[in-house]
């Protein structure tokens, strides 16, 4: 009989240097480097998503950066009102509002948060979605996020390579001369962003490519994760997809995240977050029972895995879990 493997199986090759629980991990770029985040955020992994919310472009991606390292400070100059709504060009949606100094200040508070995380984190996932960028007409600034303003008002341009590999360049000089030890992987989304259509996507996608394989050759830059290679050649089939058949089900981020942890996450750390993820889906799950003895008795459990946990890692945050916890055994969630 003949041997036949009918998938075209993408191997990833190993990170020559791997993060643990004492590594702090900022990741910014599509809503695949929320994804990726999030599972490691699960296993009270210490990491911070995209502080600015999700951005696809490589400019803004790089405009998050510099408002990081330069501390910027906005003011009410820096927002526009839209139909009553005070929103940032430089932001996503959840740094908006009708109060402009509630969005100032919870823009100031998550800048000064990311520049603390930056100062000593070791790794810095980059991942691009889309080399098509919206420049706001008034300005001829290019937005983060269009925040459902009628496309009217802006003006769509393709980036080529040599403009994101100019800007880049210049990016990762600056982040290796104030962080020396920050290790930068690129990776490039696996979500078609549609709206360019399937010619335009596979265009956009290949000048993400080729802007990237130049920048690997940079100093800063440690590694490449082939997260678009991996859904595209063996994920080939869109039950890999969610309903709106462009974003990932939780079967293909699962799947990529077992290729992702194998790469860059030491084995035993691994198992370390198997067991953190144990306890805060418990945390998260809703109880079926009113028995006091059963809720007792699951309490107990956590409570001894949480003491366990955090003996081996004392750096795991499971103060909440614990507390949660705490408050279940001793019946004052239940009066």
């Amino acid at each position: 009989m003949i041997d036949m493997d009918l998938r075209t199986i993408v191997k990833t090759d190993p990170s020559p240097c791997k993060i643990s629980y004492k590594s702090r991990v900022m990741f910014i770029g599509s809503c695949f480097a929320s994804a990726v985040g999030m599972k490691m955020k699960a296993g009270r992994m210490p990491v911070m998503i995209n502080p600015s919310g999700t951005v696809y472009n490589p400019v803004s991606v790089s405009n998050t950066l510099e408002m990081i390292t330069g501390r910027k400070e906005f003011t009410g100059n820096d927002l526009y009102n839209y139909n009553g709504t005070y929103l940032s060009f430089y932001h996503y949606t959840d740094f908006s509002g009708d109060n402009p100094g509630k969005v100032l200040e919870k823009i100031k508070g998550r800048t000064k948060e990311a520049y603390e995380f930056m100062q000593s984190a070791e790794f810095l996932f980059i991942t691009f979605g889309t080399a098509r960028v919206y420049r706001w007409k008034p300005t001829g600034v290019i937005v983060s996020n269009c925040h459902k303003i009628p496309s009217s008002y802006f003006d769509s341009v393709l980036l080529t390579v040599d403009e994101i590999v100019t800007l880049w360049r210049k990016q990762l000089d600056s982040l290796h001369s104030l962080f020396p030890a920050l290790k930068i992987v690129f990776t490039i989304s696996p979500v078609r962003h549609w709206k360019d259509g399937a010619h335009g996507n596979q265009v956009s996608k290949s000048v993400l490519f080729l802007a990237v394989e130049e920048l690997l050759k940079h100093p800063a830059s440690l590694h490449y994760f082939p997260a678009y290679e991996i859904l595209m050649d063996d994920l080939r089939d869109y039950r890999f997809y969610d309903n709106d058949m462009l974003h990932l089900s939780e079967t293909a981020i699962d799947y990529i995240w077992n290729l992702f942890s194998e790469s860059y996450i030491e084995s035993k750390n691994m198992e370390i977050w198997r067991e953190v993820v144990k306890i805060t889906k418990s945390y998260e799950h809703r109880l079926l029972t009113d028995s006091p003895s059963r809720i007792n008795q699951f309490a107990e459990k956590v409570l001894e895995q949480i003491s366990e946990i955090t003996r081996k890692v004392p750096e795991i945050d499971l103060k909440q879990e614990e507390a949660y916890f705490m408050d279940l055994l001793s019946g004052n969630l239940r009066k």
